[in-house]
């Protein structure tokens, strides 16, 4: 870690570096480890321990309620269609408009940029974006949650400038070879491109997998409704406030509280972090690519 011939004050400096990376880690880290561990705990141990990371009582009590909801995988399964398909639309679009932006040979590519910039200062607000997606008919629907984010202004930005930035013999060398706009993007642009793809996807699927006001505000039929929308539900259930107990089953009279909070917290936030150390070697780079100009 420190060669001989380092200085005792850079060996110094050194090692308050990594005291302070630690510390932040475990800042970041102990959060979690403390609900996975209150997940699994007795509600008397949590009303009794105010932070442990290993529980006394080791207890499935709050996962046996959540996922006595005979729903609750169909939600799930609700929700990686969402993602998965959400994901696919957002890079679809954001990738072939920000390829055309990025053309310097575009008319009228300033006007459409500042437009883009536009909609990232102002916005509709919620009633007017809600009258656009019924008068399209699109109500209930899962186009609803998909479709009027299909772009992000910022990423888009982003991904821009990171085009710009590509070497433009490559594009010369494939029209030279026969490739038209498309097979330019295809072929020569997306394949030098997988890194930021990677990154704003990870991006993109994080945010459909978190979202749960977009379902909730336009997806009237329960049977529809994605996980995080199911697991809102099931918290409300274990407090006894509103929900559908059809939903749940009847022996679980007085649910746990606290553990059922926790356990929701780690079976919404599990099924996206497993995607994480798959796009982990594009992240860090591919989310710095796009930055260098402007």
């Amino acid at each position: 870690m420190f060669s001989k011939h380092d200085k005792w004050h850079e060996r110094l400096f050194d090692m308050l570096n990594y005291l302070l990376l630690i510390l932040f880690a475990l800042a970041t880290l102990l959060p979690f480890v403390y609900i996975l561990a209150g997940s699994f705990a007795t509600e008397a141990e949590l009303a009794e321990r105010d932070f442990f990371l290993i529980p006394r009582d080791f207890s499935l009590s709050a996962y046996e309620y959540i996922f006595s909801s005979s729903t609750l995988f169909r939600s799930m399964g609700i929700s990686i269609y969402i993602t998965v398909i959400g994901t696919i639309t957002n890079l679809f679009f954001t990738l072939t408009m920000a390829y055309a932006l990025s053309r310097k040979d575009l008319a009228g590519r300033n006007i459409v940029m500042n437009m883009v910039i536009f909609s990232m200062l102002f916005s509709g607000g919620m009633i007017p974006g809600y009258l656009v997606v019924k008068g399209l008919g699109l109500v209930n629907t899962y186009a609803a949650v998909i479709l009027p984010g299909a772009i992000s202004a910022f990423n888009l930005i982003i991904i821009r400038n990171f085009f710009q930035n590509l070497p433009p013999g490559l594009e010369e060398s494939a029209r030279i070879d026969g490739c038209n706009d498309i097979g330019v993007l295809w072929r020569i642009v997306i394949p030098l491109s997988m890194p930021i793809i990677a990154t704003f996807g990870l991006f993109y699927a994080v945010g459909h997998w978190n979202n749960f006001f977009s379902a909730l505000l336009y997806l009237n039929d329960h049977n529809k409704w994605p996980l995080q929308v199911m697991l809102r539900e099931i918290v409300m259930l274990s407090q006894l406030a509103i929900g559908d107990l059809n939903n749940v089953d009847p022996e679980f009279v007085t649910p746990p509280d606290q553990s059922v909070k926790m356990a929701v917290i780690i079976v919404g936030t599990l099924p996206i972090l497993l995607v994480y150390p798959f796009l982990q070697k594009h992240f860090a780079k591919g989310a710095l690519l796009g930055s260098i100009k402007g």
